[in-house]
């Protein structure tokens, strides 16, 4: 059995370290299309059109399920992605149930790309999910940017968390969503910033739960491969600091798309 993980750059590594992690005897195709990263700032058709791309590429490498590991290609894609190909789809979603659960102010923030917010999926998700509770929705384009470049600490990172959750916590949000995954890499950073009564709810571990429950049970050890639309050696550094773990099983190519 052979997966596919996309994203829109290194932020899918978080959710394919999840997945590694519960699932050691499956192979995996990561690709990361940092050569056009963000997603988050560009426009559903653009978003779906690029999908559409990565998508017929893994499913020329025999994979049998997809994992889109970006919030702002699931919210704009994915829905059309089940329309077009019989192969299923897993799906970001950001943790707007499971933080509503949580707060005792009854206030959330969601840490988000712009495209993410902006998506009908999200805006229903809220409708659904949230009757009662006042969800405050952030974009934090920075922090794409701020992992991209390999940089989770420093003056820099600490400048655009309190950006970013200064406006939540300064209305009493007491959980923070990290709807993008980019952010989880942040996430060391953003708890030693804010008190140590805000939560902080990040849903890879629930996505790669979801892909064990559509897959057979196997034995054994996985193949792994990580390939970047982008430059090979800068991916291949990244990796190193982001999920040094996995390295060691796969080192990093140039997917073959334009």
């Amino acid at each position: 059995m052979k997966i596919g993980i996309l994203d829109s750059g290194v932020g899918g590594l978080s959710v394919l370290r999840e997945i590694r992690r519960l699932l050691p005897d499956i192979d995996i195709h990561y690709l990361g299309d940092s050569a056009w990263c963000p997603y988050g700032s560009k426009s559903p058709e653009q978003i779906r059109q690029r999908v559409g791309q990565i998508v017929d590429y893994l499913l020329e490498l025999d994979v049998e399920l997809i994992v889109i590991a970006c919030n702002s290609a699931t919210i704009h894609a994915v829905e059309w992605l089940r329309t077009v190909y019989p192969q299923p789809f897993v799906g970001m979603e950001p943790g707007v149930k499971p933080a509503c659960s949580l707060t005792q102010t009854g206030v959330i923030g969601v840490l988000a790309t712009e495209a993410s917010i902006a998506g009908e999926k999200f805006l229903r998700l809220v409708d659904s999910t949230a009757q009662g509770v006042n969800v405050i929705t952030q974009p934090c384009s920075k922090f794409v940017e701020l992992v991209e470049a390999g940089r989770l600490e420093g003056e820099d990172v600490a400048a655009a968390i309190a950006e970013y959750t200064e406006p939540i916590l300064s209305r009493d949000g007491d959980v923070l969503v990290l709807g993008c995954t980019h952010y989880p890499f942040l996430k060391p950073a953003i708890v030693s910033a804010v008190p140590e009564t805000v939560q902080i709810v990040d849903t890879g571990e629930a996505v790669a739960r979801r892909v064990q429950d559509l897959l057979p049970d196997e034995s054994g050890q996985g193949s792994l491969v990580i390939e970047t639309t982008a430059d090979r050696d800068g991916m291949e550094r990244l990796v190193e600091k982001l999920v040094p773990e996995l390295l060691g099983e796969s080192g990093v190519g140039r997917a073959g798309i334009g």
